[in-house]
């Protein structure tokens, strides 16, 4: 999968996200001890999100403090509502603190409740929105449906990503920052010092 320079892409390492699924799916259950209660360790938990309404998940906005400054992201549930789901449920759990856009890898608190968050796949979703500057889509490898929690934002037109990409958000404030970001020295498509979210945090849109 490749992009072109016209806009920015903040995945990247795809390689990183197999590791992390190899991890994800390697033996993780203890030895048992006698008398010890049978757990289903691979069982998902449940997530703040799951269940919520296309109604519900349009009202929230998502702003990504980075390295550089913030973002603000305005979700589109009516068009792709389980990648909103998805970004929703790893801001309000925190998994994208500390990351490189989606890398849960990168994440200061990368261990084994975040590698298993990071293999869980999604449906594709190619929507109708187009991919022009400020759209934010789910990045995912050629296997369809492999999305996992790897997202990229826009920062000119991507029409060749139209019907393949998830389109589930918009830039509504702080796109300046994802051109810095876009702007900072690169080894081909790799940044040489990939921009870090410190925090992101849900709010309610102003109507």
């Amino acid at each position: 999968m490749r992009f072109h320079h016209s806009f920015l892409v903040i995945i990247f390492l795809l390689a990183g996200v197999s590791a992390a699924m190899a991890q994800a799916n390697g033996p993780i259950e203890p030895p048992k001890k006698a008398n010890a209660r049978t757990t289903d360790l691979s069982a998902p938990l449940p997530e703040p999100f799951d269940g919520a309404t296309v109604e519900k998940m349009a009202g929230q906005c998502v702003t990504l403090e980075t390295e550089l400054g913030p973002i603000d992201i305005a979700m589109m549930p009516e068009v792709a509502p389980e990648s909103v789901r998805n970004f929703l449920n790893l801001t309000a759990t925190g998994a994208l603190d500390t990351t490189t856009f989606g890398n849960l890898s990168t994440s200061e608190k990368w261990g084994l409740e975040l590698s298993k968050r990071m293999a869980r796949k999604l449906p594709d979703e190619p929507g109708i929105i187009k991919h022009e500057r400020g759209i934010v889509s789910m990045a995912r490898p050629d296997e369809p449906n492999s999305a996992t929690t790897h997202f990229f934002i826009l920062v000119g037109s991507g029409q060749h990503l139209n019907g393949k990409f998830a389109a589930f958000g918009t830039v509504t404030k702080g796109i300046e920052v994802a051109d810095q970001i876009n702007q900072a020295p690169a080894d081909g498509e790799k940044p040489e010092k990939p921009v870090k979210i410190k925090r992101a945090t849900i709010f309610s849109c102003k109507k």
